[in-house]
């Protein structure tokens, strides 16, 4: 089986290449990414492409093409984050470069196609019980990211009606380990957080808002569900998540603090001055989108993908934070535990403002 995974250098991109690397069955790995990394694995090829960059000319799509003819399944997992402040860059990269790529697959007539959704696609839902996959995927319209990923989802249902390829939509929780905390740090953050003191003992109180609560996954267990969802004759949508809802609670617990209630109104108003005063890259309007996910019921995944999570999600986030405080990353561009320039660097792209 020969395998091409745009997206292969990031966060899930590394896990997704290391759980195929595994699979007897699959016999070679192509990575697609804007960077080349030092990082690799023996059974992969790296290729610089940049998604966001194609035009959708002749010479464009011939590049495309020739990196996944013959591909037994193309897993898409390319996602511009940054900036924020700039929602056409992130479009561009995000919506425009998903639409090349599938283009590609049905040119070349592709078999599979595995694609990373998310649990932002969703529409508004409740934090007391658990949506299957048919909870609707309108995403919330005030947040870059939630409002990408649910238009892919509405071109993905018009090529499933269009193309016998075999789509597979994972929507995985927050997906964290250690090595991508600086990448994260990064990306949500930004360059005033002092991680070093992000440790049990140091942090006396943690905010509690009932409405905060949401669902993470380790980034390892996540690469296993993709290499399932490649592999395994299946189709359709899977949530991925771990069992236990994050919150205010399982936080203090984890840095053994106590829990104080803040109403959401006011950990927004901050996160809005942050925002504001170019502290954060994280926008308000993705608190706006944070606040209202549904929490996801992830029993299809577990029936009929045969997957199952190894880390709680305890672990997942005591994973990220051992990461903070330890400055982790990987050898790839987007985890890289610096960047040129360190925070001083991140401070002169704006905070958001470029990527």
């Amino acid at each position: 089986m020969r395998v091409v995974v745009t997206g292969a250098t990031g966060n899930i991109g590394t896990s997704v290449v290391r759980a195929l690397g595994d699979d007897p069955a699959v016999e070679s790995i192509v990575g697609l990414a804007r960077r080349k990394p030092r990082w690799s694995h023996p059974k992969l090829t790296m290729e610089q492409i940049d998604l966001g960059m194609l035009d959708g000319s002749p010479g464009d799509a011939g590049a495309l093409d020739s990196l996944v003819a013959d591909a037994d399944v193309v897993i898409h997992l390319a996602w511009l984050f940054q900036p924020t402040r700039d929602p056409v860059t992130t479009w561009r990269a995000n919506v425009l470069g998903s639409l090349r790529v599938f283009d590609a697959v049905a040119r070349c007539a592709v078999p599979a196609l595995v694609h990373a959704s998310s649990v932002g696609a969703y529409s508004p839902g409740p934090k007391d019980h658990a949506v299957t996959e048919d909870w609707p995927t309108h995403g919330w319209p005030g947040a870059a990211y939630t409002r990408e990923k649910a238009y892919l989802e509405r071109v993905l249902d018009a090529f499933e009606a269009e193309h016998a390829t075999r789509v597979v939509r994972l929507r995985p929780g927050f997906v964290f380990r250690r090595e991508t905390a600086s990448q994260q740090r990064r990306l949500f953050l930004g360059p005033f957080v002092p991680a070093s003191v992000v440790r049990p003992g140091l942090i006396p109180v943690v905010p509690n808002t009932r409405s905060l609560r949401m669902q993470v996954v380790h980034s390892s267990d996540v690469g296993e569900a993709f290499r399932l969802a490649a592999t395994r004759d299946v189709r359709g949508a899977f949530n991925i998540a771990a069992d236990e809802p994050v919150d205010g609670a399982l936080l203090a617990r984890l840095l053994e603090a106590r829990t104080v209630p803040v109403p959401a109104r006011l950990l927004r108003t901050a996160v809005a001055t942050a925002w504001t005063l170019r502290l954060v890259p994280a926008s308000p309007h993705l608190f706006d989108a944070v606040v209202r996910l549904p929490l996801m019921d992830t029993g299809r995944a577990r029936t009929e993908l045969g997957w199952q999570p190894r880390h709680t999600a305890a672990e997942a986030v005591a994973e990220f934070l051992t990461g903070l405080r330890e400055r982790a990353g990987e050898q790839t561009p987007p985890l890289a535990p610096t960047t040129r320039g360190g925070r001083l660097g991140e401070l002169a792209t704006g905070v958001g403002k470029r990527p």
